[in-house]
């Protein structure tokens, strides 16, 4: 026994049965050890941003953390976009990092690097097993480290000597579940105080609380007090569609979030922080919310926010409102004629299966996708969190992992598509249930909204050759069949429907290039 089986059993100890990996020489002999150990699944990425984001999107929807075995900093560093990503959604994920033997980094060699500072920024806790007597603790500590609260990123460095060195045999133990903070009764009393003032109040919320059975709770709330209840923009998984609680969330349009807020006069936040715009912009506030509006930070992110939500509840007497207003499954009309991100997601309410799971990297032109789909079957909704690109192949890939007796559904925008597309490997090698569709609008449109909004004017030749995508044109059903997954073109709303409704009643991965 070697200290890479020690690390490889105290996963497993704890539930930790996945690994995303893209390995190198540093790491061969923890690669070595997840090959005795038949329980541990092994699912390679083509790029470490592929690793790190499939390592997210499992997590999202497993409920419990992956681990990515990542080569050395350089490897880090080309999944940290990811990492960031995980770390705002608050995704647990343990990264093993292989570093040189201990003795030879003295020699400076091409690969050696400050794997720890690199790490930092995008990680809740960083550690090293600097030996083989330190490999169990350290590895107990970055699986606590993951499980802390709403989830954490645990970034732990193996130096390849101590994940080869000789190591006693022992029994590995299941780490105790770090208990969530402590719901603070008086700030839900001063949140069920402002629910009775009368002013104009809005529940914003997050995390856990976005689950079904809190949404009907938090309805309730918002029936017996009148409040507003709303998701914060970026979530890590909203569950909705029929028979649930319509929600929407903060428009990412900073006109349309400032109009959203312009009446609220208190703002009470669960697990979510108070609404500010992605970027800032010439002449308009950082803040989404008018002066003045007091603002009650209910609970943490780190928070038990169901009980949180149940607490409130209580406080306000909702057991007596009426019951959850729960949206009836809609089919609406089918769409016709030009191909719009409109049309994609009326298609998607029509023939979106029961208890798909929906990643979203659509960027710009999947704003208005729940304006359609209230009513769809019901689904889980997984988004970009972080605003780092990339993510969206990646998520679906692992949500697909987590869930193969689900279909995964990937709404992908072109221009971010293209900084993963390795993922599509890894979905035809695992036969994922995936259907990934592209918008393919042949820009990165957010950009050339963004050149308006922030005042820098039309864009001249050389913006265009910056934000196009047309000179050549992507040709994504070549790169999918080039990669193993199948995949077809769509340029009118009927073919799109009628690819999509093929594809969700296949099993596997399947890509559609819809021309918009």
């Amino acid at each position: 026994m070697n200290g890479a089986d020690i690390l490889c059993e105290t996963l497993l100890a704890n539930g930790i049965d996945t690994c995303f990996a893209n390995p190198g020489t540093s790491e061969m002999h923890f690669v070595a050890a997840l090959d005795r150990q038949p329980r541990m699944r092994c699912v390679l990425g083509l790029a470490e941003g592929v690793v790190t984001g499939a390592a997210d999107g499992y997590a999202r929807m497993a409920d419990k953390p992956a681990v990515t075995l990542l080569h050395t900093g350089p490897g880090l560093a080309n999944g940290l976009a990811n990492m960031h990503n995980a770390r705002r959604a608050r995704t647990p994920m343990v990264n093993v990092v292989g570093d040189h033997a201990t003795y030879h980094l003295q020699h400076d060699a091409p690969l050696t690097s400050d794997i720890a500072g690199l790490a930092r920024p995008m990680s809740h806790w960083v550690g090293r097993a600097e030996n083989v007597e330190e490999m169990r603790a350290q590895t107990e500590a970055a699986i606590r480290a993951a499980l802390t609260g709403a989830g954490g990123i645990a970034t732990l460095i193996l130096p390849a000597d101590a994940a080869w060195s000789a190591a006693d045999a022992g029994t590995p133990k299941a780490i105790a579940r770090p208990m969530p903070d402590a719901i603070d009764a008086g700030l839900i009393r001063d949140a069920a105080t402002a629910l009775r003032n009368g002013k104009s109040t809005t529940i914003l919320v997050t995390g856990t609380a976005l689950r079904a059975g809190a949404l009907e709770v938090l309805d309730r709330v918002a029936q017996k007090t009148g409040a507003r209840v709303m998701a914060q923009q970026a979530n890590g998984r909203m569950q909705r569609g029929a028979g649930r609680v319509a929600l929407d969330r903060v428009p990412y349009v900073i006109d349309q979030a400032l109009a959203s807020f312009k009446d609220t006069e208190q703002l009470i936040l669960i697990g979510a922080k108070a609404p500010v715009g992605f970027f800032a912009y010439p002449g308009k506030p950082g803040s989404m919310l008018p002066e003045g509006c007091r603002v009650i930070a209910m609970a943490g992110a780190d928070s038990d926010l169901p009980a949180a939500v149940a607490a409130l509840a209580e406080a306000v007497g909702a057991d007596t409102a009426p019951p959850a207003r729960l949206v009836a499954r809609a089919m609406p009309d089918m769409a016709q004629g030009a191909l719009t991100p409109d049309a994609i997601a009326i298609a998607l309410a029509r023939v979106m299966p029961e208890q798909a799971i929906v990643c979203d990297e659509s960027v710009t032109s999947g704003r208005d996708f729940f304006r359609s789909t209230y009513g769809a079957a019901p689904h889980d909704f997984l988004q970009l969190t972080g605003g780092a690109i990339g993510l969206g192949i990646p998520m679906a890939t692992g949500a697909a992992v987590a869930c193969p007796d689900r279909k995964v559904i990937g709404l992908q925008a072109d221009g971010s598509g293209m900084y993963t597309v390795q993922g599509l490997w890894t979905q035809a090698r695992e036969n994922l249930d995936v259907v990934t569709i592209i918008f393919a609008n042949r820009r990165y449109q957010i950009l050339h909204g963004e050149l308006k909004n922030v005042g820098a004017g039309a864009p001249g030749e050389n913006a265009r050759r910056m934000l196009d995508l047309d000179d050549p044109a992507l040709d994504w059903v070549s790169l999918a069949r080039g990669m193993g997954v199948e995949a077809a073109r769509a340029t009118t709303a009927e073919t799109f429907h009628d690819l999509l409704q093929a594809a969700c009643q296949r099993r596997g991965p399947f890509l559609i290039e819809a021309v918009i």
